[in-house]
């Protein structure tokens, strides 16, 4: 079977190091908020081109905390898309808020002319959560111009963006403040939860960094209301030593990877996105779409020619059954979200993935019959 993702040649490569950072922890007795995080912290910062990065429990909670430290209270309107994981969305609830959601371009990306549109109709609308869908990169200068012409709070969700960019401009610096997950699958991933938020702002990277450790400024001086969401020593450390020096060369093979895919597959009823000249993907995922009614069968047919598969992501969040106990909004019917959700299909894309199974991927789309 070709993997979606092979987690067991990660450890052949890489093992080495993670048990060598483990050991390093061990042996220094020093569990929560030490030199692993903030060393981290400062790597992460450094290599993804924004001054400041605070760790945190999982990407949830950072968005979330970056709302909380924006301002956002219960009962705000966030403009946020359809399309995402459910944390996206779970977020804006955690503190009361309401996600309105906004529809989406044929790439899965959140369309922002629509999101302008909403903004001039209703001026009360102050906060925005976009998300870098498939690791491809929104309009960043859009996006800058829209926070500064209605004095927007952005939350940049960047779990899937790391290293992805606009005309050389990284994701996560168009908002105030970024969001980004270490979960195992994503580019940048630890051997569990872990997640990050960055910033250029300094004080807002110092109140995210009270918020994450209970509000305390100090030993048990508490000035606002936190949470408990910390990045622990050892991910801090695993992510320094087995993950982040192999960032550049992973994301460059799934460039690669998707350049092998983009250039070869060549079927009628397979919809390849191509991303526009200015955007710099990272392909954290690679999308393909196709009809509905053809979805399922294709889906069979790839399993039956032993290649796995994934759905990112087979409902709008609006369709989920746990939005039906509390307020939301839709801007219009987002038509083409609901269509895309129907007929996404990811193929596998991950930096241990070799030529001949990208090859015979390639191949197997190519033979699909279309039933």
């Amino acid at each position: 079977m070709i993997q979606a993702n092979d987690f067991k040649r990660f450890w052949h490569d890489a093992g080495g190091d993670v048990l060598g950072a483990v050991e390093r922890v061990g042996e220094s007795g020093w569990y929560i908020l030490g030199r692993e995080v903030s060393k981290f912290e400062d790597s992460l910062a450094k290599t993804w081109g924004l001054r400041h990065a605070v760790g945190v429990g999982n990407g949830l909670d950072a968005i979330e905390i970056c709302l909380r430290v924006l301002g956002c209270k219960p009962g705000d309107r966030v403009l946020t898309t359809p399309i995402s994981a459910f944390a996206t969305t779970l977020a804006i609830i955690r503190l009361g808020a309401v996600p309105v959601f906004v529809d989406c371009d044929d790439a899965g990306l959140v369309r922002l002319d629509l999101v302008e549109r909403v903004l001039r109709e209703n001026p009360d609308i102050h906060y925005f959560v976009p998300v870098h869908l498939y690791g491809f990169c929104l309009d960043l200068d859009q996006l800058e111009r829209l926070r500064e012409e209605f004095e927007l709070n952005i939350v940049e969700d960047c779990a899937q963006s790391i290293l992805a960019a606009w005309g050389g401009r990284p994701t996560g610096s168009a908002g105030q403040m970024a969001a980004t997950s270490f979960y195992p699958t994503k580019n940048l991933g630890a051997m569990g939860d872990g997640g990050a938020i960055l910033t250029n702002d300094p004080r807002l990277a110092s109140e995210a960094a009270f918020y994450r450790d209970y509000g305390q400024t100090a030993k048990y001086e508490h000035t606002r209301l936190g949470c408990n969401s910390r990045l622990d020593e050892l991910h801090a450390a695993i992510l320094s030593d087995a993950m982040l020096p192999r960032l550049a060369a992973w994301t460059e093979r799934r460039r690669a990877l998707a350049g092998l895919y983009s250039e070869a597959i060549d079927h009628p009823l397979i919809r390849v996105p191509r991303p526009s000249a200015q955007q710099s993907p990272c392909h954290h995922l690679f999308p393909v779409f196709v009809a509905e009614v053809r979805k399922a069968g294709f889906l069979q047919y790839l399993r039956e020619q032993g290649i796995a598969t994934g759905e990112h992501y087979p409902k709008c969040i609006f369709e989920q059954e746990a939005l039906s106990r509390v307020p939301f909004g839709v801007v219009g019917n987002c038509d083409n979200a609901l269509k895309l959700c129907r007929s996404e299909v990811s193929l596998p894309l991950h930096p241990y993935l070799s030529d001949e199974e990208a090859a015979e991927v390639i191949r197997v789309c190519n033979a699909w019959c279309g039933k």
